[in-house]
This record gives structure tokens, C-alpha cells and sequence, in this order.
């Protein structure tokens, strides 16, 4: 299996899309090389800031605390444990976490081990070779690796709380599916659909597609955002938040860590948004439950 990098040095960098795509061979995507961390580390390009955020060893050792953990277990475990820490430890403006950059290197060049103990598939009937996707070393925010971990985080987060993160990293529907959607950038939204899960509302992956696309369609001619307004982001709170990475240490193994003091979402405008989209996700369809007529019949 892919080991970690050979050397890996003090600070991040980031890696451009057509230098990471020269180390997706076949070999690295089944998982039967490494990856040439001395020439990958050559092509990297230095991130133009600095300080304690910028340091590979904090990331690094969350992986391999990861891995630890679940080396007996389902990989897919560890989504809800990373996902708030690494977010706590990168400490990133949106601005940065949208750079596909960073995360072609946290990928290929700090952390490729994980990448293919995560998302290796299952043994293929027709003999092929299990593999890893591409799209998890370098891709879309909602595929990447540690891109989706770290926006899953920022998305479902409640100011510093990241309990509703716990939550949605539970479920890789969360994940695969509601990530996607642009209305979970409203955070009421985001908050309402952790809301149905914690109720035992929506309690598997065919609910979760089911609410999340009855939530997509609706919002065509609903806006969320004017019946369930959210209050004005404060960018202090997150400056100072980044601020303080100086001194803050490592994040916390067994402890929720904390994010930015931002004030929560309105618990009037979740709370309105979580009874609208129950009564959607009743007479949405999934797959293999009756229809709400037949059920009530």
C-alpha cells in the first residue's frame, strides 16, 4: 500500500493542477507506489503567507491519528472525526479553501497514504485492480479528499460549534450528495438538515438523497434566505480566530476543538426551515417506502 511521503517538509505549499496530475499514475492509484515526494516538493510552489497554519507536521499527524484509529475499522469513520479538526488546524478564509492548489499538495504531497486508505474501492468481480478515483488527489471541492472535508466542516459548522460537522460527516450522503447543493451555503439550510437527522427524521443515505433533493427543488421558487434569514457574517471573528493559530496548539484528539466565535444561526430561522422541509420530505419519493397517501391510509 502507498506510505507516506519519504520527506516532507516544514511548511505547505501548493501544486498545480497539471503538476499533480504527472504523479497520478496507475501505480499511486492502485496503491502499489509511492509518490516521489523530492520531485513532487520541486514543482511546489511556496504559499505566499506564513506562521503556524502553514505548518505540514499538524496535518500530518491528524492523519495518522486517523489512521490509527480506524485501521481495524470502515475508513468512511474517519469523515467525522478529521473533518472538524482539520478545519480547526488549517484555520483558512474561504478565499484560500477555494485555491484547488492547496489541496493538489495536502494530497500528493503531505498525506497520499491517506488518501488511498480512504478511498480505495472494493475488490472488483472482473479482476481489475481496486483503485482510487482521481477526483480524491485533485478535483472538485465536493470529491477532493481534504477539500470536502474542510468545507463539510465550514458548511455545517454552527459558528464555533461543530457538533452539526459530527453529524453530517456520519453520513456520506451528507457528504456525496447535500455538499454539492449551492442552497447549503445558507446556513440556516445547512443547521435545518443536520436538525432532521439528529430527530431521527431522515435516518438513512436514500432519505438523505430524497430530503436533499426535495430541498434542491423547492428552493427554485422558495428563497430560504428570505423566509429563514441567517444574521450578517462577522470577519473579525474569523480574523481573530486565524489570529490566534499563533498560539492555540494542536487541536484536540478527544475533545470537539473550536471554530471561529461567530454568532450561531438564528434558531428561529433553523427551526422554521426544519418543520418546512419535513413536510417536503414526506411526500418526497424514496426508494422502497410508500407513498404518504398509502402510509396514511
Amino acid at each position: 500500500m502507498t506510505d507516506r511521503p519519504a520527506y516532507l517538509p516544514e511548511r505547505l505549499a501548493w501544486l498545480s493542477d497539471l503538476n499533480a496530475a504527472q504523479y497520478l499514475t496507475e501505480g499511486l492509484l492502485t496503491g502499489k507506489e509511492d509518490v516521489p515526494a523530492i520531485a513532487l516538493n520541486k514543482r511546489a510552489e511556496p504559499l505566499p503567507r506564513d506562521g503556524a497554519r502553514t505548518e505540514s507536521g499538524p496535518v500530518r499527524d491528524l492523519v495518522d491519528e486517523a489512521m490509527r484509529m480506524w485501521c481495524d475499522g470502515k475508513p468512511t469513520k474517519a469523515d467525522a472525526w478529521i473533518a472538524p479538526r482539520l478545519h480547526a488546524t488549517l484555520r483558512l478564509t474561504r478565499g484560500e479553501a477555494a485555491d484547488r492548489r492547496f489541496w493538489n499538495y495536502l494530497a500528493l504531497g503531505v498525506a497520499p497514504d491517506y488518501v488511498v486508505w480512504r478511498h480505495m474501492s472494493e475488490p472488483k468481480e472482473d479482476g481489475k485492480l481496486p483503485s482510487v478515483a482521481t477526483g480524491r488527489f485533485r478535483g472538485a471541492h465536493y470529491t477532493q479528499t481534504f477539500a470536502r472535508l474542510w468545507w463539510a466542516a465550514e458548511l455545517f459548522r454552527n459558528g464555533p460549534d461543530y457538533g452539526p460537522v459530527v453529524t453530517a460527516c456520519t453520513h456520506q450522503d451528507m457528504l456525496n450528495t447535500a455538499l454539492r447543493l449551492d442552497v447549503i451555503d445558507h446556513r440556516p439550510t445547512a443547521q435545518a438538515m443536520v436538525r432532521l437527522i439528529d430527530r431521527g427524521v431522515v435516518r438513512n443515505g436514500r432519505e438523505i438523497n430524497a430530503l436533499a433533493g426535495a430541498i434542491n427543488a423547492s428552493a427554485a421558487t422558495l428563497m430560504y434566505d428570505v423566509i429563514s434569514p441567517d444574521v450578517e457574517r462577522d470577519g473579525h471573528a474569523l480574523q481573530r480566530w486565524i489570529d490566534a493559530s499563533e498560539w492555540a496548539g494542536p487541536v484536540p484528539h478527544k475533545t470537539l476543538p473550536e471554530g471561529p466565535d461567530e454568532e450561531r444561526a438564528p434558531d428561529t430561522s433553523v427551526e422554521a426551515l426544519a418543520d418546512y422541509f419535513a413536510e417536503l420530505f414526506e411526500d418526497a419519493p424514496v426508494r422502497g417506502r410508500e407513498p404518504s397517501g398509502d402510509r396514511n391510509a
